[in-house]
């Protein structure tokens, strides 16, 4: 068994797990709302949960975007939805000195895309001892991402997952490839897809990151089918005022619908 989804529920169902939540702590009600739908229905179909949420966002395209409601703030708001719901908490982190402000609140350090070939970021977040999920960054290859997972065993940390979420595709847009999959799990570590992050149109004029979200069931699909460990989705009640990465995120109220047709093609693909 991997060693996160020993501290997440209902892993003897062999169901894919999900990592899901807003994109960033905005306020003090939002996060709470989502972390109470998703537990509950992660609950009822068997899906190991983690709520996910970054404290505060550093890549941002224009100076006027949202970053934070302040680290510490944004922290107390993971630690909360931590002790309430008994669930594993997911939040980025962008500098050595991240790392160890952010471990004792969360149970996974993610490292973003952009940053995943910082050895010195990786080898901060590995030392915490807690697990770290790390992006594999639009610029490489699948196989790349071997070298992120040796840098983490080095320093001694073997509790590490890697996320699948697109690769540059022209000037500004993702594109997935599904082989890296299997390529990236011959590192013996669980494999991400994010279905929502895979889908933004990067470097738009205007400053703000588009998106595809009419394609997230669509790359689910695929991720489910090819043999992904997990399943990595933002999702908020209303994306259309969600202060940051809206134009990709999952309608809240469309969750359940998503995932049982997931879990109908994971029972389909793995039955014996």
């Amino acid at each position: 068994m991997y060693p996160i989804l020993k501290n997440l529920h209902h892993t003897q169902t062999g169901n894919f797990f999900l990592i899901a939540g807003p994109c960033v702590i905005e306020d003090e009600k939002t996060p709470f709302l989502i972390a109470e739908q998703l537990v509950a229905l992660t609950e009822k179909l068997c899906i190991p949960y983690a709520f996910k949420a970054s404290y505060r966002k550093a890549n941002r395209s224009s100076i006027n975007s949202f970053t934070g409601i302040g680290d510490l703030a944004a922290l107390d708001i993971l630690k909360a939805i931590r002790a309430r719901y008994n669930i594993p908490v997911v939040t980025d982190i962008h500098s050595e000195q991240d790392a160890a402000m952010a471990a004792p609140y969360v149970d996974v350090l993610q490292i973003p895309a952009f940053l995943c070939r910082q050895t010195s970021l990786l080898e901060a977040a590995a030392k915490t001892g807690r697990c770290v999920n790390v992006k594999k960054g639009q610029f490489l290859s699948p196989e790349a991402m071997t070298h992120a997972v040796e840098k983490l065993t080095h320093f001694g940390n073997t509790n590490v997952m890697l996320t699948e979420r697109g690769t540059t595709f022209g000037y500004q847009d993702l594109v997935v490839d599904f082989r890296g999959i299997p390529i990236m799990q011959k590192n013996r570590v669980p494999i991400i897809v994010d279905i929502t992050h895979s889908l933004q149109r990067p470097n738009q004029t205007s400053g703000v990151t588009g998106g595809n979200p009419e394609m997230i069931e669509t790359i689910g699909r695929a991720a489910v089918a090819v043999g992904c460990d997990g399943i990595f989705m933002e999702t908020h009640p209303n994306p259309a005022v969600a202060k940051s990465d809206g134009a990709n995120m999952l309608r809240l109220d469309m969750a359940e619908d998503l995932l049982n047709t997931l879990l109908r093609i994971h029972r389909a693909a793995t039955a014996n």
